[in-house]
């Protein structure tokens, strides 16, 4: 089994490339799951914090992560296996390490539309505190859009990551899909994908498109928040968010300056 990590920004297609993928028999792939927050909890138990971490050394703590991913995955009968979060572009070492071949696929989206898609979402869900806001009620699109591009933030952490894998050393492993891209012309970003990660093309349909996390949306108090269109195409539409809001992260596609990508990395 190899396995290959999908990241970047949320609401920036990382759910339909998963869709996508699992398409092909060979492949599993799905919405962010619990595996990276299980890999950050063992890490931090086997930290100078726990008495016993005397015990433990670098090739200890990567056999224990290892055991857990796979494990996790143990009963996919797969060969290729996609794990999506958010977090993984701030372990692009750790991944290096215990997976030298896995690539990492970051997906991302012009800013202003994934601040926009989530204010979308509140406010579609009027009735329905949302889980992005601790359930919080009350707040105003102000400041919902601090709270979610803070370095904390639903947006702003991954932004954060994203950079860090960007610039940081091992770039190598790492490929920026645009949701633009994935969305305008999902044939071409899809054998982006399979050549980075060097495996045979696959005939995907693009038309009909099936996933499904409603119940987890719901209980998530944000219907939607996984929601795949059954076809792929681009849905143009007029911005929720104020002009002051939107003008605030127009500039911060840095992936879209050659000037700055000194390592290389791929962007579709």
């Amino acid at each position: 089994m190899r396995f290959h990590f999908i990241s970047g920004l949320p609401r920036s297609g990382s759910t339909l490339l998963a869709a996508l993928l699992r398409q092909n028999p060979r492949f599993h792939a799905g919405m962010s799951g619990p595996v990276a927050g299980m890999v950050a909890a063992l890490l931090g138990e086997m930290s100078g914090r726990n008495e016993y971490s005397v015990f433990i050394d670098d090739a200890a703590r990567q056999r224990v992560l290892r055991g857990a991913i796979e494990n996790y995955y143990a009963g996919t009968a797969a060969d290729v296996v996609f794990d999506t979060n958010r977090a993984w572009c701030a372990r692009m070492g750790a991944l290096r390490a215990m997976y030298p071949q896995s690539r990492v696929i970051a997906c991302v989206r012009d800013m202003p539309w994934v601040i926009d898609s989530v204010e979308r979402l509140v406010q579609r869900n009027a009735f329905q505190p949302s889980s992005i806001f601790n359930y919080a009620v009350g707040g105003t699109v102000y400041s919902r859009a601090d709270g979610v591009a803070n370095g904390d933030g639903l947006v702003g952490y991954p932004y954060n990551a994203l950079k860090e894998a960007f610039f940081g050393e091992h770039a190598g492993n790492l490929m920026l899909l645009q949701y633009e891209t994935l969305v305008a012309n999902p044939r071409a970003a899809l054998a982006a994908v399979y050549d980075f990660i060097g495996e045979p093309g696959f005939e995907h349909d693009f038309e009909r498109i099936e996933y499904d996390a409603s119940e987890f949306d719901r209980k998530a108090g944000t219907p939607g928040l996984h929601e795949v269109r059954g076809r792929v195409g681009a849905v143009p539409r007029e911005s929720v968010l104020p002009p002051d809001v939107f003008r605030r992260f127009e500039n911060d596609a840095f992936w879209r300056h050659p000037e700055l990508n000194r390592r290389g990395v791929r962007v579709v």
